[in-house]
């Protein structure tokens, strides 16, 4: 980082990136989110049901990305589970295969538990030529670290650690897309009512506390009665509200600056409106908007959470942070299902925070580098 060459940019944008390298809780802040991301965005290849590559009888195979049929390795199903014993050992005796760290997808149903679902997090360990848990429930089967639950399984006998991984994955993606089409939308909107004021401004604030006041949680619900929402309708029906959240910040910035001297003389010299308002007028308002952005990113994964927690969110089966917690109300006897959801959603909305602090620290002309 101390090499980082800076050539490239502005004496502003230098100032900002050192500002921002100054918070040390920032950039550990963000060092630790994209290295959570990253995980989550490849996490096929960390946790997965499926081998990433194997060799079977002089044929090269990637089950990680190719689906193929039972009978392929001595079966009869259309759909091959390689976690099956019979496969994994016909695999293995004609050729060789390479799984991920854990064998677990998010939907992949743990039928060799030690005791019931949902199950305290399983640590096995070879005694006397035997799989022996932590809480001394005999397992026969494979001592292997791969065939630990290192965080317990759910009420359906899923690996809470691979939900907990691709449920970061969901919410931090549909964090992104709705902030930024939100950003979008609310930036056009606010810069619209801000440069021409008047008539357009007025009859758009009055649009948008009319639009505000709609109760959309209520929508939701009513729709959720009628159809099974998916990942775009959620998305789509959040963006009709969540848009709104900008218009305030950049009106005000336009409103502010519409009638500083460089815009009159642009406007004298017959620079076009639109031109005025994104090339010279817009810079401006970012500063103060981009400070927003990851708390409107940390608000869309919040709305996402507590529609999952309260069964009006994504499609059941999927990957949800809201429905880990969900399972940890539901049995509070698995304590370990509340307190995974609960220091999953803490961590990433905290670093999340943490980031949003140190690029506000950065853009506030007060902070000086040291």
């Amino acid at each position: 980082m101390e090499k980082f060459n800076f050539y490239k940019f502005s004496p502003l944008a230098i100032r900002r990136i050192k500002n921002f390298r100054a918070n040390k809780r920032g950039l550990w802040s963000l060092r630790i989110f994209s290295i959570i991301f990253i995980i989550s965005m490849f996490a096929e290849f960390f946790m997965n049901d499926r081998p990433l590559l194997m060799f079977y009888k002089g044929e090269m195979l990637a089950p990680v990305f190719f689906d193929y049929p039972e009978e392929k390795f001595g079966g009869f199903l259309a759909k091959t589970d390689y976690r099956d014993p019979m496969i994994s050992e016909e695999i293995s005796d004609n050729g060789w295969i390479i799984w991920p760290p854990i064998r677990y997808h998010y939907s992949t149903i743990n039928y060799e538990l030690p005791v019931p679902a949902p199950s305290p997090p399983t640590y096995m360990i070879n005694k006397d030529d035997r799989c022996v848990s932590y809480n001394n429930y005999a397992n026969d089967k494979d001592c292997t670290i791969w065939n630990w639950n290192w965080l317990g399984t759910d009420d359906q006998g899923r690996d809470v650690l691979a939900r907990l991984i691709y449920g970061f994955r969901l919410s931090i993606l549909f964090g992104l897309v709705l902030t930024s089409l939100s950003s979008l939308i609310g930036i056009m909107a606010g810069a619209l009512q801000g440069y021409f004021g008047g008539l357009v401004d007025l009859i758009s604030q009055r649009f948008i506390e009319v639009w505000t006041s709609i109760p959309s949680l209520y929508l939701l619900i009513i729709i959720s009665s009628v159809i099974v929402p998916s990942f775009w309708l959620l998305l789509f029906i959040l963006l009709l509200f969540s848009w709104v959240s900008l218009v305030g910040v950049v009106r005000a910035e336009f409103l502010r600056a519409r009638n500083f001297e460089y815009v009159t003389a642009a406007r004298a010299l017959g620079v076009a409106n639109f031109k005025i308002m994104f090339k010279h007028l817009l810079p401006n308002a970012m500063v103060a908007t981009l400070t927003f952005v990851p708390f409107l990113l940390n608000g869309s994964i919040v709305t996402l959470t507590s529609l999952d927690f309260l069964g009006f969110g994504l499609p059941p089966g999927s990957p949800s942070l809201g429905e880990l917690l969900a399972q940890g109300k539901n049995n509070i006897h698995a304590p370990w299902l509340g307190l995974s959801g609960f220091f999953g959603i803490a961590i990433i909305l905290s670093l999340l925070i943490f980031i949003g602090e140190s690029v506000r620290d950065a853009f506030d002309p007060r902070k000086i580098f040291k």
